[in-house]
């Protein structure tokens, strides 16, 4: 049976959400050169904080971008710098060169690791927070929720604030989803239990026009981090959806070909210069600008996806040299890491 996931977004003009637009990197160890997948260099690192230095640009803390997007202020440069899982590297060599520079950052903490070889334990993460460091929760487990119950979920979101209560004296009001993947029970189920919002780790930028519970951020590593890419990225615009729909021939881990159906507002993008891409795969897209401007997409990938999660994401500039960005993350829970 064919199943369709939609996805309907608050519509609103372009322009605004532009002005809004945030950019949020996610960074997980710091010279530690023996994991280049999740690694920075520490002379990138620094090569990205004295660009945002000399640059003026405004560094905030993931929950004060949140409540940013709400009130945005005009011409506003200001960025997020999150970090995931709590490595020691950060304490040792990652935080020292934020208070170098006087940034703010946010470290999403995943608590059964808290103390384990290669991450901080409480009496760091403690110093950590007294320095003005944002903590979040990244979960207890750091497990593949997607393969587990939703009553899982719930225990283990227990489990890790208990955790943060016991030994930071309060609990986390923003969270990050282990390896980017969620579903709408997880982000119901974290804004009834009090949270502010949620960070993924599909790339783009945030808006006020997109949930506050699946927030997207450019992961840096050593593929990704090279200077004139961090540029780029921390001036990137959002390419704002108002309708995306999913359509698969079954339930969402279907291994067949999904297709993603957009609607966006053309204003001044220069459509031909569109580029999609497919994690794995070649994309294959059709445009159609119907009435008053607006733009139907279609993308899907040009062979059936081996990969658990496969990224696609849609780049186009406008007549004024902005490029902007939309990505989404395609999740087959049947296949392990």
């Amino acid at each position: 049976m064919r199943s369709l996931i939609i996805f309907l977004l608050a519509i609103g003009t372009q322009l605004s959400a532009q002005e809004g637009g945030i950019s949020a990197f996610v960074y997980h160890r710091f010279g530690d050169d023996r994991f280049p997948s999740t690694n920075v260099s520490l002379d990138k690192f620094e090569a990205h904080l004295k660009f945002l230095k000399d640059g003026g640009y405004e560094v905030l803390t993931f929950s004060e971008a949140i409540d940013r997007l709400k009130r945005p202020k005009k011409g506003q440069k200001a960025v997020v710098l999150t970090i995931d899982d709590g490595y020691s590297s950060f304490y040792e060599k990652g935080l020292p060169l934020l208070q170098k520079y006087g940034f703010k950052a946010t470290l999403f903490v995943n608590t059964e690791t808290v103390g384990g070889k290669d991450y901080m334990n409480w009496s760091e993460l403690k110093k950590v927070q007294e320095a003005g460091i944002e903590i979040g929760n990244h979960s207890h487990s750091h497990a593949y929720f997607l393969n587990k119950t939703d009553a899982f979920f719930e225990e283990d979101l227990q489990t890790s604030e208990d955790a943060f209560i016991e030994h930071l004296g309060t609990k986390p009001t923003i969270y990050a989803y282990p390896y980017g993947e969620w579903n709408a029970f997880m982000a119901n189920t974290l804004k009834k239990r009090g949270y502010k919002g949620a960070a993924a780790q599909n790339s783009g930028v945030m808006h006020s026009q997109q949930s506050q519970f699946y927030l997207p951020r450019f992961p840096m590593s050593e593929f990704y981090a090279n200077l004139n890419e961090f540029k780029q990225k921390a001036n990137m615009h959002t390419l704002v959806v108002s309708r995306q729909e999913v359509n698969t021939n079954g339930f969402s881990g279907s291994k067949s070909l999904p297709r993603i159906e957009l609607e966006f507002t053309e204003n001044k993008l220069k459509l031909e210069q569109l580029q999609c891409f497919v994690q794995g795969a070649e994309c294959r897209k059709s445009i159609q600008v119907v009435k008053e401007g607006l733009v139907k997409l279609s993308i899907r990938p040009d062979r059936d996806l081996k990969r658990r999660r496969t990224l696609f994401t849609i780049t186009v500039p406008d007549s004024e040299g902005r490029w902007h960005w939309f990505s989404y993350l395609w999740v087959i829970p049947q296949i392990a890491e």
